[in-house]
């Protein structure tokens, strides 16, 4: 009897010690990660400083860009009519650009990279290869090779020329990037639609799209802010207000703003808005993971 009280007394205090370890042990891991923590808002604060003077600057009135003060005590949305009244047009040219270079990159691309992961192909490396090298080519060897091309067709100042630059531009890297997904995708899948009947076109709409739906979006998303923040290519590419992207219409904006940079700060605060909410909204579809469920 008294060995077992014995025994629990014992049992008890290696559990007390225990727990009084864990308790002392705690705040000194803690400590040792606020320093860090320190650092990370730093970081986070200096990268978004910019961010926020531009909004700032937005909602001063008759404000330079090293006058304004550091907070808008007196805000004032005259610089967002200002921007929407001259800068309209080029908003709307940059929504066509961008859906359009979204639409015709994955009508390409897409098949592209089901079939080189699907089919064995001889020479799928070397146009590997190209497509990767494709990505190291300075936008501005690209814009001037396209501009006399485009020239000879007739396709300068419109949207589809401006469309099938951006395009060309974009969908190297749509084609890498889906066709590392879809190299994942367990043949037997699609083998097994096939086997109950289906070609290989509805083999590929019904399976192998719904599964790739992660990469699609990303592929999508990465197209959409690449042709929605393309400069080099439209200046190239453009001479007239009718087709000007807003990336544009901002750089001819400061020279005849340089006093006031309401506007100016107004109309980038709208350019970054698409960016900011397709980053948003396709935040879940980014993170890999459509194909855990895809095979029981």
């Amino acid at each position: 009897m008294s060995v077992g009280l014995a025994g629990r007394t014992v049992t008890a205090t290696r559990a007390i010690t225990t727990s009084r370890g864990e308790r002392t042990r705690r705040p000194r891991g803690s400590g040792r990660q606020l320093p860090f923590t320190i650092l990370g808002i730093v970081f986070l604060a200096i990268m978004i400083f910019p961010v926020y003077w531009m909004v700032n600057t937005s909602l001063q009135a008759t404000s330079g860009a090293a006058t304004a003060t550091w907070f808008p005590w007196n805000p004032t949305f005259a610089g967002y009519r200002a921007a929407f009244s001259q800068q309209g047009q080029n908003f709307v040219s940059s929504m066509i650009i961008g859906l359009g270079t979204v639409v015709l990159t994955l009508a390409v691309a897409t098949p592209a990279a089901y079939g080189l992961a699907r089919f064995r192909m001889r020479g799928t490396r070397t146009l590997l290869l190209v497509l990767l090298i494709t990505q190291m080519i300075p936008g501005i060897v690209i814009a001037n090779a396209l501009y006399t091309l485009f020239n000879n067709v007739g396709l300068l100042n419109s949207y589809v020329g401006l469309i099938l630059a951006d395009s060309a531009v974009q969908v190297p890297f749509a084609i890498l990037l889906m066709r590392a997904f879809m190299e994942s995708i367990p043949p037997s899948l699609v083998e097994a639609a096939l086997v109950d009947g289906a070609n290989d076109l509805r083999a590929f709409v019904s399976i192998v799209l719904p599964i790739s739906r992660n990469a699609i979006v990303t592929a999508a998303l990465f197209t959409f802010l690449g042709a929605w923040g393309d400069f080099l290519i439209a200046l190239t590419l453009t001479s007239t207000d009718a087709v000007r992207p807003i990336t544009l219409g901002i750089y001819n904006y400061i020279g005849s703003n340089v006093t006031d940079w309401g506007p100016v700060m107004a109309t980038s605060v709208l350019a970054s808005l698409p960016a900011a909410v397709l980053l948003i909204v396709a935040q879940r579809y980014i993170s890999a993971g459509a194909l855990g469920g895809a095979v029981k």
